[in-house]
């Protein structure tokens, strides 16, 4: 299969996302919002409050999600997000965002300057998206084999947003071959781990720098850990593009409120995000703006330890090795040892060379 040719960065909204950009941050609201609509509208105010760039949500239906017939998934009974007796079909069912909601969501968003977002997970769905202006679509790791949906958000020409939990570099690879057959050529790839929150030795944060470096595209990490310490490590491993789940309370009934970040810590997060960014900088190893000050006054020079006359030979007694650092530098003390004084030097005098 030929590996087809993606820019390394794309244009989401009125924002480049790729190296070289500031991070672009997603709060994902996904289904927190228990299908109650003020809950969804607090939900935008909590992520506009931290500064996230976007906000997104989740468009499904369960009947064209799950088949009844799907064995239960036992993990989600230990953690308590399934009642006895109710299966994967009705939790999905019972989280479903009201499609008439997002036309309301988009503008509310528009209102407060933040992008909205939404995860189609059938055709319906980019349908539905695309009447309401939505300026990307986001791919679900789940959906990475679903080709027709794909298709479909490429046919928009839209950026796509590809998360690949799960996924092999051959999947990928066909996927990114799927979208390219249908038109797309804006794509960000993101690093995911499928678990809910995932144990943090089965992350490899170091698979960004891998997907990079075979695809070409900008890359991102979606994440289910817990905290945000892997937000932050993946950001200084080159990541693009950040996507955090968050609630308003960890105790609300749903599947994604007990390992998302409360507001105060979502906004913890885009803060440090951005400074990890600032700090990386460049490769460049020298003195910066900040440490000139230093430079000059904290740094150590050659001082006089005791006067000396003009004319006098200045001997190893007669140097010290001091603050300031504007002084002759400590590396030409063998050659200062042995001549004479210009002219005075007082105690504590910084050596200049018009002294000697």
């Amino acid at each position: 299969m030929m590996l087809r040719d993606f820019p390394a960065e794309i244009d989401l909204g009125e924002r480049k996302v790729g190296p070289g950009h500031p991070v672009y941050v997603i709060a994902e609201a996904g289904p927190n919002h228990n299908r109650d609509f003020d809950l969804a509208i607090r939900l935008i105010d909590v992520a506009v409050e931290a500064k996230a760039d976007s906000v997104k949500f989740q468009t499904y239906s369960a009947e064209q999600m799950y088949s009844k017939q799907t064995k239960t998934m036992e993990y989600l009974y230990e953690k308590g997000v399934l009642k006895p007796g109710q299966t994967v079909w009705d939790m999905i069912k019972s989280i479903e965002i009201p499609r008439q909601w997002q036309k309301d969501l988009a503008a509310y968003c528009r209102q407060k300057n933040i992008t909205f977002l939404s995860t189609p997970f059938d055709l319906e769905a980019v349908e539905e998206l695309e009447a309401v202006g939505c300026p990307a679509y986001k791919i679900a790791s789940f959906e990475i084999v679903h080709y027709p949906l794909l298709k479909a958000c490429a046919q928009t020409g839209k950026p796509i947003l590809l998360s690949t939990g799960m996924a092999s570099l051959g999947d990928i690879e066909q996927a990114l071959e799927a979208i390219w057959s249908a038109g797309g050529r804006q794509v960000l790839l993101f690093h995911c781990e499928i678990a809910y929150p995932p144990r943090f030795q089965d992350v490899h944060l170091r698979a960004i720098q891998t997907m990079a470096q075979a695809f070409g595209t900008p890359v991102g990490w979606s994440d289910h850990t817990t905290g945000y310490a892997c937000d932050i490590a993946a950001v200084a491993l080159g990541a693009c593009a950040i996507e955090k789940h968050y609630t308003v309370d960890k105790s609300l009934p749903g599947p994604d409120h007990h390992y998302a970040l409360l507001p105060d810590e979502l906004a913890a997060m885009v803060k440090a995000i951005r400074e990890t960014q600032a700090a990386l900088g460049t490769p460049k190893k020298g003195t910066s703006e900040g440490e000139l000050e230093m430079y000059h006054l904290a740094r150590r020079s050659l001082v006089a330890a005791r006067a000396v006359k003009m004319g006098q030979t200045i001997g190893a007694d007669a140097i010290a090795v001091k603050r300031p650092g504007y002084g002759i530098h400590p590396q030409f003390l063998d050659v200062i040892v042995g001549r004479k004084a210009a002219r005075d030097i007082q105690t504590d005098d910084v050596l200049t060379w018009d002294m000697i």
